[in-house]
């Protein structure tokens, strides 16, 4: 079984990349701001899946996920035709299915990303290449197109190859990403500085907020979105292991991030708020691989959609933080366990369209 902390190259067509302008009056709101609609995939490809049973494991997760989440927005859940009547025994009739062909679910990165200027939307291209083609995406590196098609949308290239899910925005100005999954020759042969420059056009910031991160260690090359998250202006929910092994990159590693983060300022001028989270200890599954992000949330309208673990106490610290940080929203925990087996959680399952 392939993981996002495996890594196994596979042979896949790369997406080309043409220049973006360097500024754009476009830009990404802020997750928590008020949604159309929430995007999700259906996992399908053998390839990626060699266990069946792990594959209907993962498949009855997405329900799991796409059914909460239709109690407080309407949810789109993007597959082939061919997987409708499947899917459709496992969804609430809330869940809109669209034909739109997917190999993985991992919808953050594959998905429809929207910018919006005023009245006017628009879904940016980040040329999805498989996580420098790592893994297949002949069906996965067109869902973005095939969504703006659908809706009548520009499909607006930003110039850059990468993931969503490698950049964390706070909707004020403020961006934050590791280098290892952007400054990186298997998706941008481009220098640091233009890489930056098309980075802040694409989501309409005025700062980033660079933290070295993982290289070649897993197959995101360390998104962010597993270890940070901007809760609001100024505002920083981190998760850190609380006795980190100084031989262990995945352990050491997130507090070098949160030094980055804590001596620089956002875009307003300001320092952060900074609220760290520990990592869970007992959880249900133990393996080196699994990914347990309390971080790896996603917001969506009057709800908050996080994962536990198993580790009561952990468990309940970050629920804490997380009722904390978005009040006025419910916070929903679920056993998303085989999405931590892939190396991923219920942020990169999902992607939100902005409501205008």
């Amino acid at each position: 079984m392939m993981t996002r902390r495996t890594f196994v190259a596979t042979s896949a067509a790369a997406s080309v990349a043409s220049p973006a302008a360097a500024t754009t009056p476009f830009h990404i709101p802020a997750e928590e701001a008020r949604h159309e609609r929430t995007f999700m995939q259906w996992p399908t490809s053998r390839k990626v899946y060699s266990s069946s049973h792990f594959l209907a494991d993962t498949q009855a997760t997405i329900a799991d996920i796409a059914n909460t989440i239709a109690d407080f927005e309407p949810v789109v859940l993007l597959a082939h035709k061919d997987d409708h009547a499947n899917i459709r025994a496992q969804v609430s009739e809330k869940v809109e299915l669209w034909n739109v062909p997917t190999e993985d679910l991992w919808c953050r990165d594959a998905g429809p990303c929207f910018a919006q200027n005023g009245k006017t939307q628009r879904i940016h291209n980040f040329n999805f290449n498989g996580w420098g083609n790592r893994q297949t995406h002949k069906r996965d590196g067109k869902i973005a197109a095939r969504v703006a098609e659908r809706l009548g949308l520009e499909f607006h290239d930003t110039g850059l190859v990468g993931e969503p899910g490698g950049v964390e925005t706070d909707g004020h100005g403020t961006l934050l990403a590791h280098e290892s999954s952007w400054v990186n020759k298997n998706r941008n042969k481009i220098s640091k500085s233009e890489i930056e420059t098309r980075l802040l056009a694409a989501y309409g910031a005025t700062k980033i907020i660079w933290a070295p991160g993982i290289w070649n260690e897993d197959i995101t090359d360390y998104h962010i979105d597993s270890l940070a998250r901007f809760t609001g202006p100024n505002r920083v929910l981190i998760q850190l292991i609380e006795d980190p092994d100084p031989n262990d990159n995945w352990q050491t590693v997130p507090y070098e991030t949160y030094d980055f983060i804590r001596g620089s300022r956002a875009a307003s001028g300001r320092a952060f708020d900074i609220t760290v989270i520990p990592e869970p200890v007992t959880r249900r599954v133990q393996s080196h691989d699994f990914v347990a992000s309390y971080a790896n949330y996603y917001v969506c309208n009057g709800a908050v959609i996080a994962a536990e673990f198993g580790d009561k106490r952990t468990d309940k610290i970050a629920k804490h933080a997380l009722q904390k940080h978005y009040p006025g929203r419910e916070v929903i925990t679920l056993n998303v366990d085989p999405l931590g087996e892939l190396g991923g959680g219920i942020h990169c399952a999902t992607q939100q369209q902005p409501k205008l």
